[in-house]
């Protein structure tokens, strides 16, 4: 690192006060990281967003995995954002120039949303795909906000989704079936650069039959936990259930992703509970943690991810972040 270009002296020693050169100023080198500033990384975003996506690779971006990751993104808890986190993840890999896919198999169609997929009844959903079998070409809407970004959406015909599936044969692997048939899920050898690299699955909030297709669908798990102590009590149960998956209907099933969501800096409670989470999950465990904020709030109201409505504000900043790490960090 190079000291400050020397002031000029007089005859008599003393320093004399001037403007220093552009070429000075060029060979001077403080060791601050401009990049490193929030308002930096916030213009970062910001270009990044109105371009739309950084194709892979390029400096910005992230590599793209071998093959199709598909992450289930659940807890059985409700309010801990789950939708939140599905569509906002999303959306920031995308821009980082994967294609990603978001299956809706919640009923309420809150990720569909904010991803501003048309999900009224009638529309063709992720509820073809698992009780009639529909195939998921058939179903597939690219978000008009997000290149690269395509949605399976939900319609309120789910809710009944779980009791038509109880005669079905092998109803556990409807949505592994549909999702593995689709032709851009698969290997880079087997499907080539067209292939989704990521399938983002969002649950319900319930450890039921649609949440239990999920789990069988899927090779990882992420799971939001909110910042406060009752998002800690069910936890137990889930990993449960996740037990009970990899040991009677597949095996492949990893938890590699924990989010912190909702997280206040100024409670110690947040902390704690931060804490404790880190101990016990260790590196499964994001640094990045997502902060509580309004924006990401308003933007499902609009239509819209966070990280289009407003690409510089924390909550995009910590999602764009975390979205980075899910994609160095690979598949277990």
């Amino acid at each position: 690192m190079s000291t400050h270009p020397p002031e000029p002296t007089s005859p008599t020693g003393s320093t004399v006060g001037r403007v220093r050169t552009a070429a000075e100023l060029a060979s001077y080198d403080d060791g601050y990281d401009v990049d490193a500033t929030p308002l930096a990384r916030a213009t970062h975003h910001s270009l990044l967003a109105r371009r739309e996506t950084r194709p892979a690779g390029e400096a910005g971006g992230a590599p793209r995995p071998s093959s199709t990751r598909v992450m289930v993104v659940a807890n059985q808890k409700g309010g801990v954002g789950k939708t939140t986190t599905t569509v906002n993840l999303a959306a920031a890999l995308a821009q980082l120039g994967q294609r990603v896919l978001v299956v809706d198999l919640d009923p309420q169609g809150n990720a569909s949303t904010a991803l501003n997929v048309d999900h009224h009844r009638g529309v063709p959903s992720t509820y073809d795909a698992l009780v009639d079998g529909q195939a998921l070409t058939e179903i597939v809407r690219e978000s008009a906000e997000v290149p690269g970004l395509f949605v399976v959406p939900a319609t309120i015909d789910l809710a009944g989704a779980e009791i038509e599936l109880v005669s079905v044969v092998a109803r556990e692997g409807r949505l592994r079936k549909a999702i593995h048939g689709h032709p851009w899920v698969g290997s880079a050898t087997e499907v080539g650069a067209d292939r989704f690299d990521y399938v983002l699955v969002d649950c319900p909030p319930s450890l039921g039959l649609l949440t239990l297709n999920a789990l069988v669908a899927g090779d990882e798990m992420l799971i939001p936990i909110q910042a406060e102590y009752y998002a800690l009590e069910g936890l137990g149960q889930l990993l449960e259930t996740v037990d009970m998956v990899r040991a009677h209907l597949n095996p492949d099933l990893a938890v590699s992703t924990i989010l912190i969501t909702m997280y206040d800096a100024r409670t110690r409670l947040a902390a704690g509970v931060a804490e404790e989470v880190r101990s016990h999950f260790g590196d499964q465990v994001l640094r990045t943690a997502i902060p509580r904020s309004v924006r990401v709030s308003e933007a499902p109201s609009y239509g819209q991810t966070v990280m289009t409505y407003d690409p510089g504000s924390p909550g995009a900043l910590s999602y764009f972040e975390a979205a980075r790490e899910i994609a160095t960090k690979g598949a277990l």
